[in-house]
């Protein structure tokens, strides 16, 4: 039985569930944490394109399900089969979130486990990025990434 992958990372922030909820689905808010822009906000079965600062060209991510203060999920794969990043958000009693992060199924191969782990190491920065910005209003993606810069 041939097994998928799966890429992983989470976080705690210190900040209300639906502060990190907006700074998800927002397109300005993600702006100053993630992406340079994109052509609308995050909702369910709609179609949004992001660019990044970093990279060429926008990316189109097609929202899935979106359930206010709870979970988030979208494709953004470019029409790979069965990929799907879903975003759960888990209130804990300091007024803190829990942040996770799952994105599935890569194939278990040497593809596969390079995929995996290069989108593990993506969505941790994309959580560390965002506790930065909530939590103290800093992007530490500007200028993190020039060196990946096309000539």
């Amino acid at each position: 039985m041939e097994k998928n992958l799966v890429a992983k990372a989470a976080i705690q922030i210190q900040k209300p569930i639906a502060e990190v909820f907006e700074a998800i689905i927002d397109p300005e808010k993600m702006s100053r944490y993630f992406i340079s822009k994109s052509t609308g906000r995050l909702d369910t079965s709609n179609t949004v394109e992001w660019s990044f600062p970093e990279f060429e060209g926008a990316f189109p991510v097609e929202a899935r399900e979106i359930q206010p203060f709870s979970y988030i999920s979208f494709d953004w794969s470019g029409g790979a089969e069965d990929m799907l990043v879903e975003v759960f958000l888990e209130p804990q009693e300091n007024n803190s979130t829990v942040v996770r992060v799952k994105e599935k199924q890569m194939k278990a191969d040497e593809n596969g486990i390079q995929q995996a782990i290069g989108q593990s190491e993506g969505w941790a920065n994309f959580l560390a990025c965002l506790k930065a910005y909530l939590e103290y209003g800093i992007n530490l993606r500007k200028g993190a990434f020039d060196f990946r810069k096309e000539d």
